[in-house]
């Protein structure tokens, strides 16, 4: 029986947030749900620290109350343990679980000396064993997300996609940058169309999503199926409010300066409540992100870095609020 995706490809634009390592924790999730997201995903959780039963590994599986659907975003490069976790979750009694994700993109180093990650993308014969074991024993649909290639000399997205769709996988999602280009650089949206192009299962698209528009040339020129934001949506949840406004034609206004500190006041006041005290080092860089381009704003991120609780924190954005008021009500978050 066909396992089925979250959303019906070509009847629906899905905007995804991207799962992130030490971003989108289930607090964040929950906020950007609240902004639009259509889904999101766990952070990147090592099969192999499943295996091993790891509880720090075991608590990213959480997902926050407003998540449904949502995935699991899974990384291994041995198939019988990423399988060994893919049964596991996939029969879990949590019907909001809607699939599993295995990562072959990440490019950060210590996943990528373990062969994991965008290791994989050198070789295919060893993501078609991990994929293939995955689908195999999974009640729910499997995913891939992975990278145009290793680097300009390695562009396979294309044999890999195909490979993947082989596999079992029941749906992917492109990066337009190879590992080498890591972050840098613009994404390859032609890559992301010669993908589309050469595949039966949906195609997300993934890179350089900051805007509305963006979104819309993502969709429009590649033909992709969704939409994934990443760094777009660092400090910024009002993403899937613009880019929904942008697909479906309507006018969008910004945030105002006041409604971003406000957010950024809720943001922590939710990680407080779910983290207690250990939130305030997690959130330093969440506040840099809200705050970026305002006025004021390298104070505001000197005083925040210092802070200690998350006390502390809310006092300062409060009078940071107040010092800077309305002025720049409607300027767009850069």
């Amino acid at each position: 029986m066909k396992k089925q995706l979250f959303f019906e490809p070509g009847a629906e634009v899905p905007v995804i947030l991207a799962p992130m390592a030490g971003v989108t924790d289930r607090v964040y999730r929950g906020i950007c749900r609240e902004r639009g997201a259509d889904f999101s995903f766990t952070e990147m959780v090592s099969a192999k620290g499943l295996h091993y039963q790891n509880r720090q590994t075991g608590a990213l599986l959480s997902p926050a109350e407003n998540e449904n659907p949502y995935g699991v975003q899974l990384f291994g490069s041995e198939g019988g343990i990423v399988a060994e976790a893919v049964r596991s979750l996939s029969a879990q009694s949590d019907a909001r679980l809607a699939l599993i994700d295995i990562n072959m993109g990440c490019p950060a180093r210590k996943i990528v000396s373990n062969g994991e990650g965008s290791a994989l993308m050198r070789d295919e014969a060893a993501a078609y064993r991990v994929i293939r074991a995955a689908a195999e024993v999974s009640s729910i649909p499997v995913s891939v997300k992975f990278r145009k290639g290793w680097d300009e000399g390695h562009v396979n997205a294309v044999s890999f996609a195909k490979m993947c769709e082989e596999a079992g996988a029941a749906m992917i999602t492109v990066h337009g940058r190879t590992r080498e280009q890591m972050y840098s650089g613009a994404a390859d949206y032609d890559i992301i169309k010669h993908v589309k192009a050469a595949v039966n299962i949906p195609v997300i698209g993934n890179g350089d999503v900051f805007a509305g528009e963006d979104a819309k040339r993502l969709l429009f020129y590649t033909g992709c199926d969704g939409i994934m934001i990443g760094r777009g949506a660092q400090g910024n949840p009002f993403i899937f409010e613009e880019v929904k406004s942008a697909l479906s034609g309507q006018e969008y206004k910004g945030p105002t300066p006041e409604e971003r500190i406000l957010a950024a006041l809720e943001h922590v006041r939710r990680m407080g409540e779910d983290k207690g005290e250990r939130a305030a080092a997690e959130l330093r860089k969440h506040l840099s992100w809200y705050t970026s381009g305002l006025k004021g704003a390298a104070v505001i991120r000197r005083k925040i870095n210092s802070a200690r609780t998350t006390a502390d924190m809310e006092g300062l954005l409060l009078r940071y609020m107040e010092s800077i008021g309305d002025s720049e009500s409607g300027s767009p978050i850069p």
